[in-house]
């Protein structure tokens, strides 16, 4: 009886997972996947838009959602577009590029709201937020850094790009029209290059850099990863394409010791992008930087303009990375001290305001989450702060700001969940946003940047 009950029961699932439906997309979620309900459920559908008519596979069941695969669109949304990559629909890389773009800042807005709301923030300053316009630049060949994969196949054939969507498997691109126009045609001449090598199973993946993409002078840096060591042939083969493509490349090879391994990687730690007219920052392929060079200049100057940095300020910027931010606030202050976590970041930070002659930033190493506000450098009378944390947010940062009492902050967030924790904290203590905007760094994907100005 028991084996009977659960054989039927099986083959229940089995006929609903095969089930066909043909539903109303209501909303997108907060990944830019449409939803639809069926019997009171949600079905998460990817590649479908709110308001369009849709036939559905159901391809995954639970409790309490299902998902499914779009097979036809019966009415389409005024807000569909065509994909422009041919890779869009198994590539993992961009989410929403079927979305007309103006709709993309929607969609990114709309997601911050619903954080916002999901975190507990009142309902009132949801619907008073001080809105401002987006930052954006292209919607293409804007990304400057990137990783590309080195997989191969049965038949030891490279496949040469990125992860497909939801899975660790390559897809083989033959072009990515979100990388800048330098290295968005980069993959047939790879491939090309690796069928060559004599130990092609050697690589892991390349890094791709670009700097200075505004000027004719933007080259090509390849960081090529190797799990083994290259040998004279194959490193002289990679030489010759560089060469021939005006690249510059280099090899971090894990067999190396250190030592090795760094002087391997000194081409690819003398890069340097400009930030502002007078300012330059310097980096290597293994730091931080935001990944789209037009953005992150339009940032930065807004980020001046909503601190309003009088000559007397004292400003603590913390997250501070490379410098990003401090070293143009540096120019129109009295004080800026910035706080990284990583001394080796902090180091570079120090040479960029050397090399810039900016001689009122300071910069020191320090884990900004735990308590901090013991350190010498905390004693500063700060009038501002500047925080750009990763993705997990300034939990603990904030709650120490608020014990300083500093009244002007001006959080970037990478992440609208935890900024919606970190501004739950700050309004209840007494701050209020001032002003808030997207910054959209990543077009074409669901990630949203944004930026908020707290005032006390």
């Amino acid at each position: 009886m028991a084996n009977f009950f659960k054989t039927g029961a099986k083959k229940s699932v089995q006929t609903q997972v095969k089930q066909v439906l043909t539903v109303n997309i209501e909303k997108f979620d907060t990944n830019g996947c449409g939803v639809a309900y069926y019997k009171n459920k949600p079905v998460f559908i990817n590649g479908s838009l709110p308001n369009e008519n849709i036939d559905v596979q159901l391809i995954e069941q639970k409790n309490k959602y299902s998902r499914g695969k779009l097979l036809a669109i019966n009415s389409v949304s005024e807000n569909r577009v065509t994909a422009k990559c041919q890779h869009f629909n198994l590539c993992g890389g961009c989410d929403i590029q079927h979305v007309e773009y103006a709709h993309q800042l929607s969609f990114k807005q709309n997601k911050v709201i619903e954080l916002f709301s999901r975190s507990g923030m009142a309902v009132d300053v949801i619907e008073q937020l001080p809105w401002q316009n987006p930052i954006a630049s292209s919607q293409w060949h804007y990304r400057r850094k990137a990783r590309i994969g080195v997989q191969f196949d049965k038949n030891a054939q490279a496949i040469i790009g990125f992860r497909q969507k939801a899975t660790n498997q390559l897809i083989g691109i033959k072009s990515c029209p979100v990388l800048v126009k330098p290295a968005n045609d980069i993959f047939p001449i790879l491939k090309e290059l690796i069928a060559k090598l004599s130990v092609k199973k050697a690589i892991g993946h390349i890094e791709v850099i670009c700097t200075d993409i505004s000027s004719q002078s933007s080259k090509l840096t390849l960081v090529v990863r190797q799990i083994r060591n290259i040998n004279e042939h194959d490193r002289q083969l990679w030489h010759q394409y560089a060469k021939n493509n005006q690249w510059s490349v280099c090899f971090q090879e894990d067999g190396k010791s250190e030592a090795e391994k760094k002087a391997a990687l000194n081409i690819a730690n003398d890069l340097n992008y400009p930030l502002m007219d007078d300012i330059q920052i310097n980096f290597s392929s293994t730091d931080f930087i935001q990944i789209n060079q037009f953005v992150n200049k339009a940032m930065v100057d807004q980020a001046l303009l909503w601190l309003e940095p009088e000559s007397d300020d004292e400003i603590l910027d913390l997250f501070c990375g490379l410098g990003n931010f401090s070293l143009p606030l540096a120019k129109k202050v009295a004080n800026v001290v910035g706080i990284e976590g990583v001394q080796s970041m902090v180091d570079k930070a120090i040479e960029n305001a050397n090399v810039n002659n900016i001689e009122n930033s300071h910069f020191f190493q320090a884990n900004l989450n735990s308590d901090w506000l013991s350190n010498q450098w905390a004693n500063n009378n700060f009038s501002k702060v500047l925080l750009d944390p990763a993705r997990a947010g300034a939990e603990l940062a904030v709650k120490q700001i608020e014990k300083r009492a500093i009244k002007t902050i001006l959080y970037v967030s990478c992440e609208p969940t935890t900024l919606a924790r970190d501004s739950q904290f700050l309004l209840a203590k007494g701050y209020k946003i001032e002003k808030i905007g997207l910054v959209d760094m990543f077009s074409q994907t669901k990630h949203v940047e944004i930026m908020v100005l707290f005032k006390r």
